[in-house]
């Protein structure tokens, strides 16, 4: 089978001679590991699209720009020895460490300190940065590789991975305490933010929707924490719901098969609206978060909500024993479908190479049904 005929295989419950090999990708300091453990380039590449050598299912992400054009400009407010204070392209001021930082991966979170959106006149300066018609947005040769993509073998996804949803973009504009605060105190500048973003998702992919056909869309969220969502089931229904639906609505009317959307933590208590508004999968399926158990997710929401991720990256820095075991038990998962077990995350720093290649080996074999229960 091609990987384009796996695919849809497997989000349709169909006979197929694997499930696919995905990952979603590693953190610079578990590459800076690999190199010195002796893998020549740490295996550094695109993850989302393939790592050939780690026999991975290629995807195409069709490159359309859905970030601020023009991005703020870069600056540095504060800097010393250990740690660097500045305001990002996006307006967000962070305080973060330098020690320990490889590949722009820093080994903890920095410190978020101010956003560009506090007030409805901040939001409307902003709009003015996400034209959605900007010729930018898609690369000069969009003509030329519609084309080359109406005979691929693999599946295209309309966008790249990381775009940002509803929460997530109000979130990168407001700060998490300012977003929650404003679900209440603001109320109509948060709903005219997600009606705002909507309108722009729709627009700025319509020229991709008219020329060819896509397999997935996916809006990446992280909505929850360990134990709940960020935004209650009723805020979510009153300001989240009706424009997501109707970006749902006009994708897959316009031939976007199937719509995914990526949160960690535990975001269960929202997940028969998503499900309500057309979303087919949820990923990763954290496994540090309460309730995130894919099998416990297919009984209760059965073929409906196909499930990405779910397994469980602390197991898999446990070494051999501890990775067969945990693979073992997502068998009947894979021998139902609509399902791709990946790492709930990005492989961290505290994977080694032999424990990355082993899970790597031995996860081909399940999803090629090899490793029974």
């Amino acid at each position: 089978m091609t990987a384009l005929e796996r695919f849809h295989a497997m989000m349709e419950y169909q006979p197929l001679d694997r499930l696919p090999h995905w990952e979603l990708g590693a953190w610079g300091q578990a590459h800076q590991l690999w190199e010195e453990e002796g893998a020549p380039n740490g295996y550094r590449g695109d993850w989302f699209s393939g790592i050939d050598a780690l026999g991975m299912d290629r995807r195409i992400f069709a490159p359309i720009n859905f970030k601020m054009v023009p991005w703020f400009d870069y600056q540095v407010i504060e800097e010393d020895e250990r740690t660097i204070t500045a305001r990002n392209g996006m307006g967000i001021v962070t305080k973060g460490l330098k020690t320990g930082t490889v590949g722009g991966t820093r080994l903890s979170m920095d410190e978020y300190i101010d956003f560009p959106v506090k007030t409805p006149a901040d939001f409307a300066a902003l709009t003015k940065r996400y034209d959605p018609h900007e010729p930018s947005r898609y690369p000069a040769n969009w003509d030329e590789l519609v084309a080359g993509w109406r005979t691929r073998d693999v599946p295209l996804v309309l966008g790249h991975n990381c775009l940002g949803g509803f929460y997530w973009n109000a979130r990168e504009w407001m700060g998490t305490e300012g977003l929650s605060v404003a679900f209440y105190d603001q109320p109509e500048l948060v709903r005219d933010m997600f009606e705002f973003l909507a309108d722009f998702l729709i627009a700025v992919t319509e020229r991709a929707r008219r020329d060819i056909g896509f397999d997935y869309f996916n809006l990446n969220e992280d909505l929850a924490f360990k134990s709940a969502p960020l935004v209650s089931p009723r805020c979510f229904r009153e300001l989240i719901f009706p424009p997501l639906k109707r970006l749902i609505e006009a994708l897959k009317g316009s031939g976007v098969k199937y719509i995914s959307v990526d949160t960690d933590g535990n975001p269960t208590p929202l997940i028969p609206q998503f499900m309500e508004a057309g979303v087919d999968v949820l990923w990763p399926i954290e496994r540090a978060a309460e309730e995130m158990d894919p099998a416990e997710m297919r009984r209760k929401y059965g073929e409906s909500l196909r499930l990405w991720g779910g397994v469980d990256k602390r197991e898999v820095a446990r070494g051999p024993a501890a990775i067969d075991a945990h693979l073992r038990s997502l068998a009947p998962l894979v021998a139902g479908g609509g399902f791709v077990p990946t790492l709930d995350h990005c492989f961290p720093h505290d994977i080694s190479l032999a424990n990355m290649l082993h899970y790597n080996k031995q996860k081909q074999r399940l999803l090629r049904g090899e490793l029974g229960a």
